[in-house]
């Protein structure tokens, strides 16, 4: 498989970093991501770049999961993930990755449907079409798990995120765990019922942007920069004037809907529209937890390296505290970044 043949050359790679002023940012369509692109064509990024005399360049991935392969394999400095990914992709595969902003949690944005079923416990002998291995299977787990069942009691198909919504549309197919715009694109379609949701595991499928620890640790500016942008994006979006309409337009018709059907996207979205908000999530104890479940459900699916003995082999650094070894350190939720922002001296 691809992702796995990147995920080996990760193992391999010597990342070199140094103080630079040309960085690479990349995206893919989510709705807690689509300020990015508002932020490039509006300039904002520019002008925060500028600000420190750095330039960064936004580029959209059309595959999420290949955006985040691209960035582990050194072609990005930093890429927009769920915390999950951001463990199992870069982390497992040795790069050192930091979540500069945490921009949300999915409170309803993922969800499980069915064809013709009205309950998740009728899921059982069923094939479930999902992005494998990602937080669409973690969503499964977790919901399989409410009902008493397991993996054991469904077949796994994996599908592209780019593919999902035409699969759907196919006879055969009567099961697909998946995230919004296409999440709503499928609940649209004859006889869908979403049986299981994110809103019911509220805070465990949270969305960053995550950059490379050692190019943020070598120029601070970057970390700035991003993060500066970031929150003005927030500040004109969360408003009620005609700046944060046509900010959500164009994010919406960017994502391929309109701005009613975004805003219904970002009604489960629990988007933290200010570094206050973020950080209240970023230094809970509670965020410990959450990647013990993560990390424990990751290890059970063979996602932290074939070296895992179990499923504290990679630290995870909170301001909370570590899960995991210590010594191993290879994801970090720093909330420096966003501390500045919320003191006012980005």
């Amino acid at each position: 498989m691809k992702r796995l043949s990147i995920l080996l050359l990760c193992l391999t790679l010597s990342t070199t970093a140094s103080a630079r002023d040309s960085f690479k940012v990349c995206w893919s369509i989510y709705v807690g991501w689509m300020p990015w692109a508002y932020g490039a064509e509006q300039g904002i990024v520019k002008k925060w770049a500028d600000k420190y005399d750095i330039d960064i360049e936004v580029v959209q991935i059309n595959d999420y999961i290949e955006s985040i392969n691209q960035y582990s394999a050194g072609e990005f400095d930093a890429c927009t993930m769920t915390n999950m990914d951001a463990l199992t992709i870069p982390a497992a595969g040795g790069i050192d990755s930091t979540a500069l902003v945490v921009g949300d949690f999915s409170n309803g944005n993922d969800g499980i449907v069915l064809k013709g079923k009205e309950s998740l416990a009728e899921i059982k002998g069923q094939s479930v079409n999902l992005v494998e291995l990602s937080v669409s299977h973690y969503l499964l787990a977790r919901g399989l798990e409410s009902v008493g069942l397991s993996e054991r009691d469904i077949q796994v198909v994996n599908t592209s995120d780019a593919d999902m919504v035409a699969v759907y549309g196919t006879p055969d197919v009567t099961a697909v765990a998946t995230w919004n715009p296409l999440l709503g694109e499928i609940m649209s379609m004859p006889d869908s019922h979403k049986v299981f949701d994110s809103s019911l595991i509220p805070g465990e499928i949270i969305d960053l942007l995550v950059v490379n620890t050692e190019t943020l640790e070598q120029n601070p500016a970057l970390g700035k920069a991003l993060t500066g942008a970031w929150y003005e994006i927030m500040a004109t979006m969360s408003g009620d004037d005609e700046a944060a309409e046509a900010a959500k337009t164009y994010m919406a018709q960017a994502s391929g809907t309109d701005l009613s059907g975004y805003e219904a996207q970002l009604a489960s979205t629990e988007m933290f529209y200010t570094p206050s908000a973020a950080l209240s999530l970023t230094n809970s104890p509670t965020l410990v937890t959450t990647m013990q479940h993560v990390a424990e459900f990751s290890f059970e699916h063979g996602l932290l390296g074939e070296g895992a003995p179990d499923a504290t082999f990679i630290g995870i650094e909170t301001p909370a505290g570590v899960y995991g070894d210590s010594n191993n350190i290879k994801l970090r939720f720093n909330p420096a970044y966003m501390q500045m922002a919320l003191d006012g001296s980005l």
